[in-house]
């Protein structure tokens, strides 16, 4: 069983930065991907990024890539997303995920996910 806390989120005004973390708690990670999803009010849950526990292997939505950048602290059992260049349309919940399937980018496939934590970006 894996728990996920997500952190970091809050208000910032565009061309900003802001990093969020997800605190994992589980009794041991080994090959698991961890992943990061978005929603915005009315839309469908969309894949930000995901890193591989072991290797840290990385991928991302092609749009993202360049403004955002995952990364794990294996010791610290954290994974980061760090976000620059904040854009109105970043504005979502975003989530922390895990799943066994690497390269997926799709939520059916991820079985556990933290609760959440809301950016806001202003224009």
């Amino acid at each position: 069983q894996v728990q996920l806390v997500e952190s970091g989120g809050g208000s910032v005004q565009a061309g900003r930065s802001l990093e969020l973390s997800c605190a994992v708690s589980a009794r041991a990670l080994r090959s698991e991907t961890m992943a990061w999803f978005r929603q915005a009010p009315g839309k469908e849950r969309e894949f930000v990024a995901a890193i591989n526990w072991a290797n840290a292997g990385t991928y991302y939505t092609d749009s993202l890539k360049g403004r955002f950048t995952i990364s794990r602290h294996m010791a610290q059992m954290t994974v980061w997303l760090h976000m620059s260049s904040l854009k109105p349309e970043d504005t979502a919940t975003y989530y922390c995920a895990v799943t066994k399937y690497y390269g997926s980018r799709r939520p059916e496939d991820f079985g556990s996910w933290g609760q959440g934590t809301q950016v806001t970006v202003s224009s």
